[in-house]
């Protein structure tokens, strides 16, 4: 069976379910999530999405994100595909979420509310070569000055939600 997703209206109220795909195809508003690992350096865990993904395949992004699960909490899915993407577990804490739409060459929409969680460890990745082309550790200030300079190098969830985290970080200083 394909993999499905939540469908949800502007409040993030469930409104169905839909195949992943189906629903990318049609551009239809569905809830994700995303992860952001930093290290005792406060550099952020950054993967590059496995070249053989059905969209933005090569770009770097943040430590990990998908879909959750029917039936499945935001912060379990989040655990989960941490576990599975980077093969990494750490305590996560929601912080906010967001709701952006990002059109593909390919065809393919992201229309999400995107929640985003936030994890500190150490640990290194033991990546699932399947999702996860490559990682690496990054100084924000270096990924904002780099986004700046090669946009088409990231996804555009984290290009949008980027400010947003920084704001977060500064008032957790």
């Amino acid at each position: 069976m394909e993999e499905q997703v939540i469908l949800v209206d502007g409040d993030d109220v469930p409104m169905g379910r839909m195949d992943k795909m189906e629903a990318h195809e049609k551009g239809l508003l569905h809830r994700a999530f995303s992860v952001f690992i930093f290290n005792s350096k406060n550099e952020l865990l950054l993967q590059q999405r496995a070249l053989s993904k059905y969209h933005s395949g090569g770009l770097w992004t943040n430590t990990c994100c998908s879909h959750p699960r029917v039936g499945e909490t935001n912060i379990s899915a989040a655990e989960r595909r941490l576990k599975e993407e980077m093969g990494m577990h750490c305590n996560l804490d929601y912080l906010f979420k967001f709701t952006y739409r990002a059109e593909f060459a390919d065809g393919l929409t992201e229309h999400e509310v995107d929640h985003v969680f936030f994890g500190a460890t150490d640990d290194l990745p033991l990546i699932n070569h399947e999702e996860v082309e490559s990682f690496k550790y990054v100084n924000l200030e270096t990924l904002i000055s780099d986004i700046k300079i090669n946009p088409g190098i990231y996804t555009p969830w984290l290009r949008i939600c980027l400010n947003e985290v920084m704001e977060h970080i500064k008032l957790n200083k």
